[in-house]
């Protein structure tokens, strides 16, 4: 489960951007969906997050923010001394959509396009 209570707080302030960004890019790179939104690699590597808010508006119930993530993947192989694979890590570029409900902060993350 993904809470955003920093990220909530700071809902129309100047520092929202700053406090999003660096909330989202401290989560556990798991609870993204990182790996369904490779286009070059196979395997999603979170550990360097690059969060940009695209689109921010709020409903009733929730805060809706459209975000741009750039992270790494790795083309995965099989290691052998002939394996054409590379180890240098390829940019990956994905968007996704946090929805943070206003009382909870509770968060619903949803891949947009990868």
């Amino acid at each position: 489960m993904i809470i955003l209570k920093a990220s909530l707080r700071a809902w129309n302030t100047e520092s929202f951007s700053r406090v999003f960004r660096k909330e989202v890019a401290t989560l556990d790179e798991t609870v993204l969906p990182l790996q369904q939104g490779l286009s070059h690699s196979h395997l999603a590597d979170g550990s360097n997050l690059s969060v940009l808010l695209l689109k921010c508006s709020e409903t009733k119930q929730a805060l809706v923010i459209k975000s741009g993530v750039f992270y790494h993947g790795f083309i995965s192989g099989c290691n052998c001394s002939d394996d054409p694979n590379t180890i240098e890590p390829q940019t990956e570029y994905c968007e996704i959509l946090f929805k943070i409900d206003k009382e909870t902060a509770i968060t619903v993350v949803s891949l947009l396009i990868i």
